[in-house]
């Protein structure tokens, strides 16, 4: 009787863990440390790193304006995702990436992002009964090959400042099924407004790590649009032409200022923790005032709202934009980060020199009568660096000519050069 019980708690035991092994998708690396709720942070860390995410949002925007159409990206996002990724920097590439991104060090960064997310997540807020409360939710995760190591160090500063563990998972044998199931995350934490952030062929066997951040945003004006008020309107284009497109309407008191230029209008939400600015430059001084956009010029411009009785018409409008953000960043500054010869992610691993292969970045916006939802997700792809060949090896990875002839005469038969193996 004893060792039919055995037995049957061993299979009990089975069970439990093929369960769980079947209900989990793939195995976490995490550190032995909690996510950090109460994190001690001085004001002026905090107030440091939002103007220093700020100066960069704009410096972002300045170096992806010629872009064309419509555009919408989530910079803090951007941000989040580097500064994970910042954790494991070390040397000159570190430094490239503290100085593009603003970051003031290790630890004061961290500690201040750990901060910020929290207190970005905790806005008390006052409704009125037909309003939805805002919802804006922050997600971290990190997919690593399953056969790499990280340093414990490194795992400790994602799950105290982050709440990261890392997903371990088979990248080397299944690279596709691997990123879509990063793609499923990301669209799970978004509501489904960012879906396929990582495009065919993004994740390869050669992808190491990837770091991910999604945000997501839904909130009610504080004074809805009337829905009787929106009607089909001009919306002039820059070069001269025009579009039909539906026009809401709302006579409130709005926080206004006109300026030499331009005008901004200020759209609280409900709850009045969160606002829409809106900057509309004057007809034929767009490319001026998109040409001055930085952190100084925002701050001067929003600095002398005042309330003022305003007829106001807004476009409804919704859209998405995607962005490979890697030449945009070593631009910016900090191309050691992408260099496979010269990038030190040491403080991640010991195991095999990192780089990042790419910063991949998507986002969502709609704007109606009723207030805006958005999301935004950012990828940053490591990859492992090409080891040094031996001194002996012919390593062919440039264009070369090739011969095709006959040993005993000598002739050469054919003749080709290859520019593009593919």
């Amino acid at each position: 009787m004893k060792n039919i019980r055995k037995i049957f708690t061993l299979f009990f035991i089975m069970a439990v863990l093929v369960s769980a092994c079947s209900n989990s998708s793939s195995a976490v690396a995490e550190s032995s440390r909690a996510r950090e709720k109460n994190p001690t942070v001085s004001e002026a860390d905090l107030t440091a790193l939002v103007d220093g995410n700020n100066a960069f949002a704009l410096d972002l925007y300045q170096s992806l304006r010629s872009e064309n159409g419509n555009l919408i990206l989530s910079p803090f996002s951007i941000s989040l995702a580097l500064a994970m990724t910042y954790s494991g920097a070390r040397g000159e590439t570190e430094a490239q990436m503290a100085e593009v991104l603003n970051f003031s060090g290790q630890e004061q960064t961290h500690t201040a992002f750990n901060a910020l997310d929290l207190a970005l997540e905790d806005n008390p807020l006052t409704l009125d009964k037909d309003q939805e409360p805002m919802q804006l939710s922050i997600a971290n995760s990190v997919w690593a090959e399953q056969t790499f190591t990280f340093l414990p160090d490194f795992l400790d500063t994602l799950s105290v400042n982050y709440g990261a563990g890392i997903h371990l998972i088979d990248f080397v044998n299944n690279p596709d099924p691997s990123r879509k199931e990063i793609n499923k995350w990301v669209s799970n934490e978004t509501k489904d407004k960012i879906n396929n952030l990582l495009p065919e062929n993004a994740v390869t066997p050669d992808t190491k790590m990837v770091l991910v951040n999604a945000i997501y945003f839904k909130a009610d004006w504080l004074d809805p649009f009337d829905a009787d008020d929106t009607y089909d309107g001009t919306f002039k284009l820059l070069d001269g032409s025009e579009v039909t497109v539906p026009m809401m309407g709302m006579y409130s008191s709005i926080a206004y200022t006109g300026r030499e230029g331009f005008a901004v209008a200020e759209l609280p939400y409900a709850g009045g923790t969160t606002v829409m600015d809106l900057l509309v430059p004057d007809e034929g001084q767009f490319e001026e005032v998109e040409s001055q956009l930085n952190d100084a010029f925002l701050k001067d411009a929003l600095s002398n709202l005042q309330p003022l009785q305003l007829s106001l018409r807004l476009p409804k409008f919704k859209y998405e934009s995607a962005f490979s953000l890697s030449d945009t960043l070593a631009g910016l500054g900090m191309p050691l980060a992408f260099d496979d010869g010269q990038a030190d992610f040491s403080g991640m691993t010991d195991q095999q020199d990192l780089f990042i292969g790419n910063v991949i970045h998507k986002a969502f916006v709609a704007v109606d009568e009723k207030g805006t939802e958005a999301a935004a997700a950012t990828a940053v792809i490591m990859e492992g660096a090409t080891a040094m060949q031996p001194e002996n090896m012919l390593y062919i990875d440039r264009p070369f000519f090739f011969f095709i002839r006959d040993v005993e005469t000598g002739q050469i038969l054919f003749v080709g050069r290859v520019l593009n193996p593919q």
